[in-house]
């Protein structure tokens, strides 16, 4: 079985390779191909990741190229971890908006439609070189803002599903504290990528989470970074990404004063790069766990492994709506529960939509929808129609500003401007 990673000179992929290593009887990986321009960052990754997998006896083959086509020759899954512009990039997405008084954020506002502007025309042409030199290939999206990337990818009729980290570092966290194997919970995960609320959590076949928020609501709102009332007035558990909405001008407020996560991520890699230079490091360090992307390996191996292996098993994923929130389009990219198997993600029947989580869903699908046509066409008009529908934005001149800001910061990367 031959996997591909499409950024594997990410300070992230060790996690990746240790989750490999891990869980070779699920995911039996017989060769990894790790694709990156950065030859000096794929030279002490795919080193690391060599030295990782042969501490743990895997007996996979690790190479590392710049070549596109040639790493994803015959590969059966590519995993996309890319990041266009890098953490400079990164850094401009998360300032810029601050100026005109909205969030600054890598994967929603106005940041988030820059990264999506970058991102989806490199990942489109990866996903087309993909499907000539591996047809049959599954294309596995990490890349952010997965919601608008995984819309692209699905609309060009690629093999290819999205995933996020957030539902399994729920289905942990809650487990941890219910004293129960993680295995044993399940989510009513429900919603859009960054945009999802847990309305239950059922262990044995109860729905527990009445019991989880009067025990533990204090230690779930303290990682949500919002008020304890909030989990008790709603009764559900929303993702952290929830409180760019709910608490907006508290965090712009915050921004504004403190340095930009994108800072403390570049300086974060360029310490990891030194420990993963180290000859004598043959396991993920502890530092990464710091970086972000709890449980990401777990979660990629599981879905890759679904998909190559035909399991059916229920897994939160991000996949063609088809339905399953009827106030959605079909085309639309929700973030639910799905069964995966060789033919896909199937998303499972939802309960209906509370008004007051639908009509949020409701207005960022059709940002998302704008934000996709803004990059596949370009044009000033639809960067600024996307920034407009946007709850985040909203306002003409706040969104013809941001549009201005966001041509000027992002003119090198966008080829129509």
């Amino acid at each position: 079985m031959k996997l591909a990673v499409v950024g594997g000179g990410s300070t992230y992929t060790p996690e990746l390779v240790d989750g490999f290593a891990r869980l070779r009887d699920v995911l039996p990986v017989t060769e990894l191909v790790l694709i990156d321009p950065d030859a000096r960052r794929l030279e002490l990754v795919g080193g690391l990741a060599r030295r990782i997998l042969a501490r743990q006896g895997h007996p996979g083959r690790v190479s590392w190229t710049a070549g596109l086509d040639a790493g994803v020759d015959g590969a059966d899954a590519v995993l996309l971890q890319l990041r266009v512009g890098g953490q400079a990039a990164r850094q401009q997405d998360e300032t810029w908006p601050l100026e005109c008084g909205c969030v600054g954020q890598e994967t929603t506002g106005a940041g988030g439609l820059a990264k999506a502007l970058r991102t989806v025309p490199v990942v489109l042409d990866i996903a087309e070189r993909v499907r000539r030199r591996s047809p049959d290939a599954w294309i596995v999206d990490f890349t952010n803002p997965v919601g608008i990337v995984t819309r692209a990818l699905l609309g060009a009729g690629h093999r290819a599903v999205g995933l996020c980290n957030v539902a399994i570092g729920f289905q942990r966290k809650f487990a941890r504290l219910l004293g129960v194997a993680p295995g044993d919970v399940a989510l009513e995960h429900v919603g859009l990528n960054h945009l999802t609320w847990e309305r239950s959590v059922t262990v044995g076949g109860r729905d527990v989470l009445p019991r989880l928020i009067a025990e533990h609501g204090d230690a779930i709102a303290a990682d949500l970074r919002m008020p304890r009332s909030v989990v008790d007035r709603l009764g559900v558990v929303p993702s952290y990404y929830l409180r760019y909405f709910y608490r907006h001008d508290e965090v712009v407020r915050e921004l504004r004063t403190g340095p930009s996560r994108a800072a403390e991520v570049a300086a974060m890699e360029r310490e990891l790069l030194t420990l993963y230079a180290d000859p004598a490091l043959d396991e993920k360090p502890a530092l990464l766990a710091k970086r972000g992307g709890a449980f990401y390996s777990e979660a990629a191996v599981a879905l890759t492994a679904s998909l190559l292996r035909d399991t059916g098993d229920v897994q939160v994923v991000n996949a063609l709506n088809n339905g399953t929130l009827p106030f959605l389009p079909d085309d639309a990219v929700i973030e639910v529960p799905a069964a995966v198997d060789a033919g896909g993600a199937h998303p499972l029947p939802v309960r209906p939509l509370e008004p007051l989580y639908a009509g949020l869903v409701a207005s960022v699908t059709a940002y998302e929808h704008l934000a996709l046509e803004a990059a596949l066409k370009g044009g000033r008009d639809r960067v600024f129609a996307a920034l407009l529908a946007h709850p985040l934005v909203g306002q003409l001149d706040r969104a013809d500003r941001l549009t201005d800001a966001l041509l000027a910061h992002n003119r090198d990367h966008l080829a129509w401007a």
